[in-house]
């Protein structure tokens, strides 16, 4: 750790798991924590890619103490976060979206009369969440009221949406994609707790890659059709919207896997409690892609029979 002036060793050291959104990881200089960690037989401190040697198992850690010196171990001066914490928050903030859509399901009709007006409040609500998701992506710490906030507009406009697509699109596709979104989620975290699934610093790259890749190109698609009309390069209907939507999923779970070794890298190195509103952050961004692709698959699939 430096010497001199204290600082906050955890700002800029954790971030919202999806990296369309985030900008902070639990890194330094080797990408996020745990990837390309080098084992060091008989340290105390092997696997700890923070620790630079047995002296203190705390050097380099982000969240131990700023004034800690080499060779003197200390156990981080904050409290920590556990997997208690991480639930919760993610309780909460899901609980969030899942109310207000409930509510806005309810409140605001999607029938001819009043489409209009309840899409553009769905629009307004997405573009809403879209801003304090960038928001709080940008912040040194997490912001619970910054986060439930977002969870809230986002709730508005996913039950507009799934409202309208069960009524006029695709009945009963709003529970299949639910359905499916915790199928993946269930098999992710199988799959990640097995070590099935490898996440590494290349790993994340691709994820990274792959996911600006298809949101620039999802936005050109939208662009042409709100110029042209029709379904703009048709990424979005027929074959290639069945094909792009399988590969929405395929990157919201791979989203879920980054989360998953964010949470467990923050347990393993002891990152402040407040950093699991974060967990839950990144959590909540990636089961809402989840649903999205999933409720856009199956009104694909179900317009084609």
């Amino acid at each position: 750790m430096t010497q001199g002036r204290a600082r906050r060793p955890w700002r800029s050291e954790m971030r919202s798991s999806n990296p369309v959104f985030s900008r902070r990881g639990f890194s330094r200089d080797n990408g996020i924590a745990g990837f390309n960690a080098q084992q060091q037989a008989g340290s105390p401190v092997a696997g700890n890619p923070y620790a630079q040697g047995a002296a203190n198992p705390y050097a380099t850690n982000p969240y131990a103490p700023a004034d800690t010196q080499l060779g003197a171990a200390q156990a981080p001066a904050h409290r920590v976060m556990t997997i208690d914490d991480v639930v919760a928050r993610t309780a909460m903030t899901l609980g969030t979206v899942v109310v207000t859509a409930m509510l806005a399901w309810f409140l605001l009709p999607v029938d001819k009369d009043n489409l209009g007006q309840s899409y553009g409040i769905a629009i307004g609500a997405a573009l809403v969440a879209m801003v304090l998701a960038l928001v709080q992506s940008f912040k040194s710490k997490p912001v619970p009221a910054l986060i439930l906030t977002y969870a809230a507009f986002e709730g508005v406009f996913l039950g507009v949406l799934s409202n309208t697509v069960s009524t006029h699109i695709a009945p009963g596709a709003v529970t299949q994609a639910v359905l499916g979104t915790m199928a993946v989620f269930a098999g992710v975290l199988i799959a990640y707790k097995m070590r099935w699934i490898r996440v590494n610093r290349r790993f994340a790259g691709f994820v990274s890659a792959a996911a600006i890749g298809f949101v620039l190109l999802m936005a050109v698609n939208l662009l042409v059709a709100v110029i042209g009309g029709g379904d703009g390069l048709g990424l979005r209907s027929g074959g290639l919207g069945i094909l792009f939507g399988v590969l929405g999923v395929v990157l919201g779970a791979c989203f879920l896997a980054l989360d998953f070794k964010q949470v467990e890298d923050g347990l393993t190195y002891g990152a402040p409690r407040e950093e699991s509103w974060l967990a839950a952050f990144g959590l909540t961004l990636t089961l809402v892609w989840i649903y999205l692709e999933m409720l856009r698959l199956v009104s694909i699939l179900q317009g084609d029979d």
